[in-house]
């Protein structure tokens, strides 16, 4: 197939050196009488052969930049443009042979000038960023992805998969060879390697859009999977974010950032390379301003519900489970957090985000531990500033989450001033606490068990102090507008009255807001 006829491309099969034909002893007239002078000449003629055996010349090392120094532009995009017209329709063998012409310009390079795997392993994410793309030069880029953004979503796709399976490959092979070598095999060359990655790091950065439409298939197939793989996977994405910050985040939090809640969750390596991708992302110059204003992505959040309920874990651990890295997690989780709240106030997709967040929120904030349960009250209040239906859903949970109920109307009560203002609904707010003081109350006579009394009572004190301040609020409006209709009226009444201080007026009016 293609695949193989490129790949037969890169073979850089080394030079056979020609072996003298002369033959020594090749009369034919046999001497009888001088045997032992035949015997001897043959000897030395033997001797002679093998040193006059032609050593194998060594190549010279052809170093990676060497060889992109020779890359010519002009002759790559009459290269492509050939390609292009002789492959019309057939976008598939086009990028194949896109691939062919790197290979070709980089064969000469050995294993040993482009040793990536090592390289992967032993540096750190930002030296690895731009490898091997920063080798060639800006004309030989933009011909590249310019001729790139003309191929289809599909065809860059399946381009994707060969390519990353090309180097999976070569993963495999080398782990094999290094484990062969300690018993004297040779390890497999990756000279084909420099131009895989060169062409896949192009290809992701014009189109990192294709990386996303791939990620289900990432997940689904073993073969993506383990540790061994996680650099090259980073890699990937590190070169999305070339093209786009916000689709580098989208792929952290769904593809990346799930791995700290599998197996390899509790490897510092693991850790660190996770870290090491979203660190860089936020670091970008205008991070924020970027991914905050693109929180959502064709109807999809940057930072989903269960992302954010996972950074949470992470950021707020028990103080016996903390590491290295939790610091590390603590500086990065605002401006995370604040990515996975943004949005439109009131729209339907913050409605419906709000209610996700919320339910995964109360439960955090029940397990018991004092930091995480400060943090997803927090948020927990929040959902309540977004959406007027988090009220009945929190009637609907909360005697399942008592102790978090407590805990979020005790902050609601103590915070009143503020968060009053904030409500998407006080009147949907003295409902449902109205429902609370029934459920309390049907509790503690119905013999709840006493490590749940305490919460139960709690949560009744916090309600009667609430509605006690909705009540009283509901009131001075009442008294606000009775003395506005008064105010008017003898403004009408006394034409005399040139002069009213509005502003005194206006902050009268306001002054609910008091409450």
């Amino acid at each position: 197939m293609e695949s193989q006829r490129a790949a037969a491309i890169y073979d850089d099969e080394d030079d056979v050196p020609v072996r003298s034909k002369k033959k020594w002893g090749d009369d034919e007239n046999d001497d009888d009488t001088s045997d032992v002078d035949g015997n001897v000449k043959g000897n030395n003629a033997a001797e002679v052969k093998k040193k006059e055996k032609p050593k194998k010349e060594k190549k010279p090392k052809v170093t990676v930049a060497e060889a992109a120094a020779k890359l010519d532009s002009s002759d790559l995009a009459a290269f492509l443009s050939h390609v292009s017209g002789s492959y019309e329709g057939q976008q598939d063998i086009q990028l194949m042979r896109f691939a062919d012409y790197f290979g070709r310009a980089f064969s000469a390079v050995s294993a040993s000038q482009f040793p990536w795997l090592k390289l992967f392993r032993e540096s750190a994410l930002s030296k690895i960023a731009d490898v091997p793309v920063s080798y060639i030069s800006e004309a030989v880029y933009k011909i590249s992805v310019d001729w790139i953004s003309q191929h289809s979503y599909e065809a860059l796709g399946s381009f994707v998969l060969w390519s990353l399976d090309s180097i999976l490959a070569d993963l495999a092979h080398q782990q094999t060879g290094s484990k062969s070598s300690k018993k004297g095999g040779q390890p497999t060359s990756s000279k084909s390697q420099v131009a895989i990655f060169l062409v896949l790091a192009m290809v992701l950065r014009r189109k990192p859009d294709v990386l996303i439409s791939l990620l289900s298939r990432l997940r689904e197939n073993s073969k993506y999977q383990g540790q061994d793989k996680l650099p090259v996977m980073l890699w990937m994405i590190v070169q999305a974010c070339q093209g786009d910050l916000a689709i580098g985040l989208y792929l952290w939090s769904h593809h990346i950032l799930p791995i700290l809640g599998g197996k390899s969750g509790s490897n510092p390596q693991s850790r660190d390379l996770v870290l090491q991708l979203v660190e860089r992302i936020l670091s970008a110059p205008k991070a924020h301003t970027v991914l905050i204003n693109g929180a959502v992505r064709k109807g999809e959040r940057l930072m989903p519900p269960a992302a954010l309920d996972l950074l949470l874990h992470v950021t707020f651990p028990e103080s016996s489970a903390r590491v290295k890295a939790t610091e590390r997690f603590e500086a990065i989780y605002p401006t995370l957090k604040e990515v996975a709240l943004a949005g439109t106030p009131g729209s339907k997709a913050m409605r419906q985000v709000s209610q996700q967040i919320q339910t995964l929120a109360v439960k955090a904030a029940g397990e018991g531990n004092p930091e995480l349960s400060r943090e997803a009250n927090g948020i927990f209040l929040w959902c309540l500033t977004q959406n007027p239906d988090c009220y009945k859903q929190w009637d609907n949970i909360y005697m399942d989450n008592i102790e978090a109920s407590a805990v979020a109307l005790r902050k609601l009560a103590e915070e009143w001033k503020e968060l009053s203002a904030k409500q998407s609904s006080l009147e949907a707010l003295r409902a449902s606490l109205k429902s609370f003081r029934e459920k309390n109350e049907k509790a503690l006579n119905g013999g709840v068990d006493v490590a749940r009394q305490a919460f139960y009572k709690d949560a009744d004190k916090y309600c009667k102090v609430i509605l006690g301040r909705l009540s009283h609020g509901y009131s001075c409006v009442k008294t606000v507008a009775f003395t506005m209709v008064l105010a008017v009226g003898a403004a009408v009444m006394s034409p005399s009255i040139k002069e009213w201080d509005w502003n005194k007026f206006l902050l009268l009016f306001n002054a609910k807001q008091m409450f």
